[in-house]
């Protein structure tokens, strides 16, 4: 029978970051962090521009929206992770043969790094007008309209839910403009008290809403994603 060893003298593999001189705590913390992330390290392994590409992995595996010939709108697509997936799972280069081929469209207030097979757009989604050209870039309506986005932090926890939820609420205002009936909706919210209007909203114009916290979310961080599927026109 093999013999069982103590903790004692085992090599201890996570990486611990000294805070360095003017460096704060908090930077530490983050740093360290992200140094024993799995998810980081297998970003950089598969070529994802940021851990999140793992979450609408996650999301779609159990939900299958972004199938071959989809069309996809990605708000807020800065870095360009959710894009790379979705080029990939709609088949947008066209390499799955006889798979139907998709699209990829993302829109961002600042200018992102070009992703193959992704048509990139700097916009402002919530001003007067966008969801035409929105459709208009997209040559029709959306199959999926996905968002990652996240309001700039306060460091007032209330008030940044409020804001991420309010963010939520006009990215599906423009997703009842551009999806095709039975489209499908993906965004995330921070968890606070305050989606109830968002929930509510969702429920009058899709067919089922489902609140899902993937695995590739941090545990102690207060987000999740709401997908509502069956958009109903």
């Amino acid at each position: 029978m093999a013999k069982k060893t103590s903790g004692r003298g085992q090599r201890d593999l996570r990486v611990k970051v000294k805070t360095a001189r003017g460096r704060k705590a908090s930077s530490t913390r983050w740093l360290e962090r992200q140094l024993n992330d799995p998810y980081v390290k297998r970003a950089k392994d598969e070529g994802y521009r940021g851990r999140a590409a793992f979450k609408i992995l996650e999301l779609d595996d159990k939900y299958r929206f972004l199938v071959p010939g989809a069309r996809v709108v990605d708000l807020g697509c800065a870095p360009g992770g959710w894009c790379q997936v979705a080029v990939t799972r709609v088949n947008a280069l066209g390499e799955k043969s006889g798979k139907a081929v998709g699209r990829v469209l993302g829109v961002d207030l600042q200018a992102v790094e070009p992703v193959p097979g992704a048509e990139i757009h700097q916009l402002d989604f919530m001003e007067e007008g966008a969801d035409d050209r929105v459709k208009a870039w997209l040559g029709g309506k959306a199959d999926v309209v996905m968002s990652d986005m996240a309001a700039s932090a306060s460091g007032h926890k209330q008030t940044d839910h409020l804001r991420i939820v309010a963010l939520c609420e006009a990215a599906a205002e423009l997703a009842f403009d551009v999806l095709e009936e039975g489209g499908t909706f993906v965004a995330k919210v921070l968890a606070g008290g305050a989606e109830g209007s968002l929930q509510t909203l969702l429920k009058q114009r899709f067919d089922t809403v489902a609140n899902v916290k993937p695995p590739a979310s941090r545990s102690d961080s207060s987000e999740k994603f709401v997908v509502a599927t069956g958009f109903r026109g």
